[in-house]
């Protein structure tokens, strides 16, 4: 498979976002999907989660999310070049999960 990615851990203006990140106090979702060619979950998830934690902040949940690309679409490769033949705007799965902790974490 291809990756379009930077390495997050190692580019100048991606470790300047954790900085920011690990300033944040309030509840975070990170969301991947695991066919994201762009932003590789198994990288980025992890980097954020230790990250907020890391700035004392445990209200974070991330989430993998199963067949997703980097649009939040259901896909079969994950390619940019598939994006234009997805019908789907979002997935629905997707929509629940960010619905879901909403209601469960902002008051």
């Amino acid at each position: 498979m291809i990756y379009f990615q930077r390495d997050f851990l190692k580019d100048r203006e991606s470790r300047y976002i954790f900085i920011y990140i690990y300033h944040f106090k309030c509840p975070v979702l990170a969301i991947n999907g695991d066919k994201d060619v762009q932003v590789p979950y198994k990288v980025n998830l992890p980097a954020i989660e230790k990250a907020l934690k890391k700035g004392g902040n445990n209200k974070v949940t991330t989430i993998e999310m199963p067949g997703l690309n980097h649009l939040f679409q259901e896909c079969k490769t994950g390619l940019p070049t598939e994006y234009a033949q997805i019908e789907q705007t979002f997935s629905p799965m997707a929509l629940d999960a960010i619905t879901n902790w909403i209601k469960t974490n902002i008051k």
